[in-house]
């Protein structure tokens, strides 16, 4: 079989998100909670839509993301474990950019916008115990303080204590050229209720679109099992995968919403099955406008190509990095080595 064409790996870069000029990510990790927050912060406000494909989606502020919405543009997004009780972590996020200046202005008043997705970890390696309040307001704030561009992949921040089917999840990036010479990047939290890997092998799905050996190089198997079973991780609303697909272009709300369409392809070259109904999984598709469209169909295909590939690269990358926490599931690297 001919591998599919492949978007460029862009030039002595980190292989992040951040390669996409505009945007900064930080960690927040708790080891004694098993838990945490990454913030993707950007240093101007950028056009912003998500995709919505699982069955349990836990989310805020996403509904203004809609095209026909309002508010054009985001601060921040925010990506935290803990189910419902992560979702305070946007709340920590729009704290620390209020303390900056930045937000929607409203008269005198300025709000910060940081839509906000979680994933389940409540049933992992961790006290969760932690009284009357939970920790993700103050976890996302300390993630938004400490974003940079170069940032930790694994089982650090949202992808704490994230997990896939058999394999330990963690958090995971990829970056790339698309044809047309935008920066593409995408960024994932992978707590999938499948596999990332091919039946009990080190083989990734996502191996075809695989740079520099970046998951470990193992390429695909020999053969195919040729009647692989169907492993589901957990129940109802146990597992998301959360992810974010980022460009320097100049897009509009709407495109920007296609684009999201479009990187959802990227699950299902990284993860089988998907898109369940015990999945939240959701993409992000955020645009920092620094390069325009020549041509705002073709553009626009060849951007949501990169960032399809770019997606799966970044799951499979989220497992390949990922360590076990104690008393937890083992990591690829427990199985399989370096």
């Amino acid at each position: 079989m001919t591998p599919p064409a492949k978007s460029s790996p862009l030039p002595a870069v980190k292989n992040l998100i951040t390669d996409v000029p505009g945007i900064a990510v930080g960690h927040a990790t708790d080891a004694r909670l098993g838990s945490g927050v990454t913030a993707i912060v950007f240093d101007k406000p950028a056009v912003a839509a998500a995709d919505m494909r699982g069955g349990g989606t836990g989310t805020r502020e996403t509904e203004l993301l809609n095209p026909i919405g309002t508010v054009e543009r985001i601060d921040a997004i925010a990506l935290a474990g803990g189910s419902a009780f992560g979702l305070e972590a946007g709340a920590g996020v729009a704290a620390c950019l209020a303390e900056q200046g930045r937000g929607f202005a409203v008269g005198n008043v300025r709000v910060p916008i940081a839509p906000t997705a979680i994933l389940f970890d409540l049933l992992g390696p961790g006290d969760k115990e932690w009284g009357r309040y939970p920790p993700y307001r103050e976890l996302g704030h300390a993630a938004a303080a400490s974003a940079t561009a170069d940032f930790a992949l694994g089982s650090v921040g949202a992808g704490t204590g994230a997990t896939t089917e058999n394999l330990k999840g963690g958090i995971g990036s990829a970056s790339a050229t698309a044809p047309t010479g935008h920066v593409v990047g995408a960024l994932a939290a992978v707590n999938a209720v499948g596999r990332v890997t091919v039946g009990g092998g080190p083989h990734f799905w996502a191996a075809l679109f695989e740079v520099d050996k970046e998951f470990g190089g193992r390429g695909l198997p020999a053969k195919f099992p040729s009647n692989d079973k169907l492993h589901l991780k957990g129940g109802a609303r146990e597992n998301t995968t959360l992810t974010i697909v980022a460009t320097d272009a100049v897009l509009t709300k709407a495109q920007a919403a296609r684009l999201a369409v479009m990187a959802s392809a990227g699950f299902a070259r990284a993860i089988s099955p998907v898109f369940t109904p015990l999945d939240g999984d959701i993409v992000f598709a955020a645009a920092t406008g620094r390069k325009p469209l020549a041509d705002p169909v073709r553009d626009l295909a060849a951007i949501g190509f990169a960032a399809a590939n770019c997606l799966a690269r970044a799951i499979a990358r989220g497992v390949y990095e990922a360590s076990s926490l104690p008393g937890g599931i083992a990591s690829w690297r427990d199985q399989f080595g370096s």
